[in-house]
């Protein structure tokens, strides 16, 4: 695809492809970025640009990189399809998330298989009957990178959502009805943990035929709350960052392989 607005860089996240890798970690936040990048190897920061930085290094020789995307599915979209432009191929969503199913307690890591398209962005990719799903790759590399690290994972599906308040506070929206009618249905169906992006970067890494996955660190559970369980907050999404990181590991050295 052609620059759009920009003639010699991506308009919205400053990058051209001499500055990214093929794979790339996601996070929303643009703080996380430095501390992703402390591992890899030469990292430098190489754009920045409103929520979007950028910083590109190499992990066993091959270029590699990590991109901010904000909070929520249209700055995500939007710094996924500029690094698509760039060469990228593979994307890691690493964030956090909370809880939904009793089992999954703060400080858990959710690997997503896919996601409930529960917000907006992906409506403007592909009708609602088609599923946002991980790419099977990514989730196998980042399930053998979890156990690897002795991190307590659980892998299935999340729900993806626009509206943060509409979830924790749903009785002072005009529509809490449907909100809590259909928050009750996603904990019967068995989805594991709520976020923000992962549903438009699934539905996108289908459309653009390149591969995505995603792994949040849980930061609380609202359900164990209500149920009158033990909650833990846990707030260092360390190990979420190196279960990424030693993920794409795996996959660059199973590419050399083949």
């Amino acid at each position: 695809m052609a620059l759009v607005y920009a003639k010699d860089k991506e308009y919205h996240i400053h990058t051209t492809p001499d500055l990214v890798g093929r794979y790339v970690i996601l996070p929303g936040d643009p703080g996380r970025c430095e501390k992703i990048a402390r591992h890899f190897e030469g990292a430098e920061k190489v754009a920045e640009n409103r929520e979007f930085v950028t910083y590109t290094g190499y992990l066993e020789g091959e270029k590699v990189s990590v991109t901010s995307t904000g909070i929520g599915g249209p700055s995500a979209a939007i710094a996924m399809e500029e690094l698509i432009h760039c060469g990228a191929d593979t994307f890691i969503r690493v964030g956090t998330s909370g809880g939904m199913q009793p089992e999954v307690c703060g400080g858990d890591l959710v690997i997503a298989t896919g996601a409930i398209r529960m917000e907006g962005t992906s409506r403007e990719y592909a009708p609602m009957e088609y599923p946002a799903v991980a790419h099977y790759d990514v989730v196998e590399a980042l399930k053998h990178a979890a156990d690897r690290l002795g991190a307590k994972s659980h892998v299935g599906v999340v729900q993806c959502k626009d509206n943060f308040y509409g979830q924790h506070s749903p009785d002072t929206m005009p529509v809490a009805y449907e909100l809590k009618d259909k928050w009750d249905a996603w904990i019967k169906c068995g989805a594991l943990a709520s976020e923000m992006e992962s549903a438009a970067l699934f539905i996108i890494g289908s459309v653009r035929r390149v591969r995505t996955g995603a792994v949040m660190m849980v930061l609380a559970n609202q359900t164990r709350r209500e149920m009158g369980l033990d909650d833990p907050q846990v707030y260092d999404t360390e190990m979420a960052v190196r279960t990424a990181v030693e993920a794409v590991r795996e996959m660059i050295l199973k590419e050399r392989e083949k």
